[in-house]
């Protein structure tokens, strides 16, 4: 028995504030997440023995102890003492180390395939317990709304918001999570807001009156990271309002309608191959890629999974 192609899709920060840290040195958080049509996908094998084996598309995938989606399986055996196993494909398309959530995302659908696929018949509390111990964006995954997340990203209240659109641009430079996050430099006394301050918000990459928010690990990724704030300036400068997502280094836009967004990206394409000077000198663009989204509701998935 398989399941195919089943969707981990990204999310987006709308905000990111660092309102404190822990003891433990566990920043605590208050962020806006949103899941968005930028997919990965994932197929799942049933096997009889209680091994759990891993293929993805990557040229250099994570040596399996780290790798989220062998983590979860393993996970999900223990809290259920299922003795079957898996066999699991994982197609890549969320870049990775852009603070798009996918090795959650990922790590999120294999628990739901799984908990189907060997008949756990755990609810949705129970997984996003699991999912806890994997990382503090899983259980928004599991979760499966629109949420405002708080202290370490575990605390979800779901939020409505306005159909919206976004570009998601992949700079050629990817982040490490924990170097934001150590750096000295970074703010960890955000003013703490709620949820009334935001609801109603379209925008929260505007820099206008009623854009909202913003993303404190912003100016200490592009100090430790050229090539993301170069992206940044390249894209302020072609009159694209952005903001980094997570903990970087993908960058994203608001857009009212799918069909601004792709316009919008077909814009900076054609910018991007014009460019004959940047070609010339031999620097290249600092961006990777750029993908048009929509802003989902909620996870294709949800509905797998009992409240």
């Amino acid at each position: 028995m398989m399941l195919y192609d089943l969707p981990a899709p990204a999310k987006l920060n709308l905000f990111l504030h660092v309102v404190g840290r822990r003891d433990d040195g566990y920043h605590l958080l208050e962020t806006l997440f949103r899941l968005i049509s930028l997919s990965d996908s994932i197929s799942i094998d049933l096997t009889m023995g209680a091994g759990i084996t891993r293929e993805t598309n990557l040229s250099e995938p994570l040596p399996e102890q780290n790798d989220l989606v062998i983590r979860a399986a393993l996970a999900l055996q223990k809290a259920t003492g299922s003795h079957l196993g898996a066999h699991i494909l994982v197609n890549k398309r969320i870049p990775v180390g852009g603070g798009l959530g996918g090795g959650s995302s990922d790590a999120a659908t294999v628990l739901i395939g799984l908990n189907r696929l060997w008949r756990c018949g755990l609810n949705r509390a129970q997984l996003m317990q699991i999912g806890l111990s994997l990382g503090a964006d899983v259980p928004f995954f599991l979760f499966g709304q629109t949420a405002f997340a708080q202290g370490v990203g575990e605390r979800l209240t779901p939020v409505v918001l306005a159909s919206q659109s976004y570009l998601v641009i992949e700079p050629r430079q990817s982040v490490a999570t924990q170097s934001a996050f150590n750096d000295p430099d970074l703010t960890r006394q955000s003013e703490r807001v709620k949820i009334t301050d935001f609801s109603g918000v379209r925008s929260f990459v505007s820099t206008a009156p009623n854009g909202f928010g913003k993303n404190d690990l912003q100016p200490v990724v592009f100090r430790q990271y050229s090539v993301v704030s170069a992206a940044f300036n390249w894209l302020s400068q072609s009159g694209l309002e952005t903001r980094l997502t997570g903990s970087g280094g993908c960058l994203f836009s608001e857009h009212a309608t799918p069909s601004e967004a792709v316009k919008a990206r077909h814009v900076l394409l054609t910018k991007m191959l014009g460019n004959k000077t940047q070609a010339e000198s031999g620097t290249g663009s600092p961006i990777g890629d750029i993908f048009a989204c929509d802003g989902y509701a909620e996870h294709p998935l949800r509905h797998w999974v009992n409240d």
